[in-house]
């Protein structure tokens, strides 16, 4: 009794062997819808039967983008998903990834077959994907003359812009041979030099549209030097044209305006270049006029004529500073020698004699300023403002001292 396992072990072992089988991951299931019922979180419940047994089913909500009909009871249908087990209750079934109508499954397996090996190769990559000219002259369209896309195309270009020349080539575009004339199309418009290539028609069932699942299309296109935008069906229709053209339009009319620029918006916005360029003109002018007065003063400063004005004009400046120091000097030296002058009338004998004074000298000529320096008997000289007066000395009276 040693290896006694649990239900939940059980059915996690089996859950790990539904997982590990590369088959039960990825398989397509064909049977009859029964049991069909839309719960309220999303999801769908179904089972799938055939005479000989029947599985149960699930797609989730998040899984049913992809389902482009209403499920229905007695439905012959191909879903592609894993099957695993439910743990729960111990039984398996098959998680629905893509459910397709039973008559387009095998069209629907080669699309993915196609797509897939397509992908491998690289022609749906971005780094492959040329530019839409924004401002095209010609526009070539490959598609029915007769259809309803022909038509759209033509009143959506006619009103953007009425001076872009359309191009048709008139292709088969469903049924045998469709593929072949679509081909041809895209070729002949690229080498007429066109700017952009329009390729679509309008909606349909996978077999309608599968000229343009075709590998020959999508070669064609890849092959083109000419942007491509791809326009096959309604919104909900991708086919592999759609992943290898450079861009991919829901309709054959908005494929046109992705093609052709509404001129209206093109003339507003060479009105608001113009705009923009004469304020940046102005600019620019007002610049290189600050710059030519800038360098115009420079000019003038360089000028010789200007350096011997500004010289001269320095010299005079020069020359009426040195003249004003000059005279500061003068009277300042005037009004020293007034002071050194004031000091000699101050000292002079002059002076003195014209105030009543008068000078004594004895026989050898010495000033007499003491009675001690002439003697009795001996002549003098007194001299006095207009002359000398000769006397002899008679007496000599010497003052009390105090």
């Amino acid at each position: 009794m040693s290896n006694v396992y649990s239900v939940t072990q059980v059915n996690l072992y089996i859950k790990n062997m539904f997982i590990r089988d590369y088959t039960l991951n990825s398989i397509y299931m064909k049977g009859e819808v029964s049991n069909c019922k839309y719960h309220t979180s999303g999801h769908i419940y179904f089972t799938l039967k055939d005479d000989g047994g029947q599985m149960a089913c699930v797609m989730f909500a998040g899984q049913r983008n992809g389902l482009k009909f209403q499920l229905k009871e007695g439905q012959s249908v191909i879903a592609l998903g894993s099957i695993n087990v439910y743990e729960r209750d111990g039984k398996y079934q098959l998680y629905a990834k893509e459910i397709v109508l039973d008559g387009s499954g095998v069209l629907y397996q080669q699309y993915e077959q196609l797509k897939g090996r397509l992908e491998l190769e690289g022609l749906f990559d971005a780094a492959h994907k040329k530019p839409i000219p924004m401002n095209p002259k010609k526009v070539g369209i490959v598609t029915a003359r007769t259809g309803a896309a022909l038509q759209d195309i033509i009143n959506i270009s006619t009103r953007r812009n009425p001076y872009v020349q359309l191009i048709l080539f008139p292709a088969k575009v469903q049924g045998e041979g469709a593929a072949e004339t679509v081909v041809q199309g895209i070729k002949k418009l690229d080498q007429l030099g066109v700017d952009t290539i329009i390729i679509g028609r309008g909606g349909g069932s996978i077999e309608d549209l599968w000229a343009f699942n075709e590998e020959i299309v999508a070669r064609a296109i890849f092959s083109c030097n000419t942007p491509i935008i791809s326009a096959v069906g309604h919104e909900t229709d991708v086919t592999i044209a759609d992943f290898v053209s450079d861009l991919r339009a829901p309709t054959p009319s908005a494929a046109a305006e992705l093609a052709i620029r509404d001129f209206r918006t093109l003339l507003t916005e060479i009105k608001s270049y113009n705009i923009t360029l004469n304020r940046l003109m102005q600019r620019k002018i007002t610049m290189k006029r600050s710059d030519l007065a800038r360098i115009s003063m420079r000019l003038d400063y360089a000028n010789p004529i200007y350096q011997i004005r500004q010289k001269r004009q320095h010299l005079l400046d020069l020359e009426q500073e040195l003249s004003r120091l000059m005279n500061q000097s003068v009277v300042r030296k005037r009004h020293v020698l007034d002071l050194y002058i004031e000091k000699l009338e101050g000292l002079s004998p002059l002076k003195k004699l014209n105030k009543g004074y008068a000078l004594v000298v004895n026989g050898q000529d010495k000033v007499v300023n003491r009675i001690s320096k002439v003697g009795i008997g001996e002549q003098i000289r007194i001299c006095v403002t207009d002359g000398d007066v000769m006397a002899k000395v008679e007496e000599l009276i010497e003052k009390e001292r105090s």
